[in-house]
């Protein structure tokens, strides 16, 4: 059905509760693909015994580089992009593929809805570790906490058809070790005509918030917000408020930005934070 793509790095308890959750609370079967960074806390003799399809590396590419090399090994028509600390809930590939049906044409980019302790988009606290998580609260209460159907999604999980991944070139390696990589991504499928970024109210999450590919790179190799705002001449945020609407109640599908006083005060800003970048990195 779809290519569940998960990057990781030595955080093998983590990604053996996720896979455990995509086998017990998938409608259908899936090929999961992992990148493995390093691996030696277990992570890749348990793949291997498994008969889990993954690649690995030495060292810690970073998330990006980690999702471009797991996409190359998949087969099917369908990317869909996961953490390794994410517990998906029940029926979750019943509502993308439900999805899917409705829209009739692949320029699409569904995402999920996140549930944690706090600061997602449902809070339930269900535990903020995988030693602490309590699976039992969470099965018998996530249907009971419900956001909306929203727009601007750009978190993972999120599912593209493969066609537009490789359109759009996968995900951009000059933002390891990830900052600003999902939003930039949205932009090329923008560029690409685009106009469906929707998160499912009922393809839900829960998430720890480990993020080990990110976290145990040094992040100052590389300003994810400014690494954005010189590519594509913008900042995360004026995108994310004026293109994809970010966390509105999903209408329908996107339109071009208005362009009132108010964007264009914004612009105004961004493009002189643009110049001082510029002049500030000859």
């Amino acid at each position: 059905m779809f290519s569940i793509v998960i990057p990781t790095f030595n955080n093998f308890k983590y990604l053996k509760l996720c896979l455990e959750s995509i086998d017990k609370n998938s409608s259908f079967k899936h090929e999961i693909i992992i990148h493995s960074n390093d691996g030696s806390d277990g992570t890749n003799e348990f793949l291997k015994n498994n008969k889990i399809k993954y690649s690995c590396s030495e060292n810690n590419l970073g998330l990006c580089t980690s999702i471009n090399e797991a996409v190359k090994l998949s087969t099917t028509k369908y990317i869909l992009y996961s953490h390794d600390d994410m517990y998906f809930c029940p029926e979750w590939d019943k509502v993308l593929l439900n999805e899917i049906k409705k829209i009739k044409h692949e320029k699409f980019y569904l995402g999920g809805t996140m549930i944690q302790p706090s600061g997602a988009h449902i809070s339930l606290d269900c535990g903020n570790s995988i030693d602490a998580f309590d699976e039992k609260k969470l099965l018998s209460n996530y249907q009971n906490y419900n956001f909306f159907n929203h727009q601007g999604t750009h978190f993972a999980p999120h599912l593209v058809t493969k066609n537009m991944w490789n359109k759009v070139g996968g995900f951009s390696e000059e933002f390891n070790p990830g900052i600003a990589s999902d939003p930039d991504f949205n932009m090329k499928l923008w560029k690409e005509g685009v106009r469906i970024f929707k998160g499912l109210n009922d393809f839900k999450v829960y998430h720890f918030g480990s993020q080990t590919t990110r976290k145990n790179l040094v992040i100052k190799k590389n300003r994810g917000d400014l690494t954005f705002i010189k590519k594509w001449g913008i900042s995360v945020k004026f995108f994310k408020k004026y293109y994809l609407k970010t966390n509105s109640k999903y209408e329908s599908e996107l339109t071009d930005p208005i362009k009132n006083i108010y964007y264009y005060k914004d612009l105004i800003i961004n493009k002189i934070y643009y110049f001082i970048i510029k002049i500030l990195n000859k």
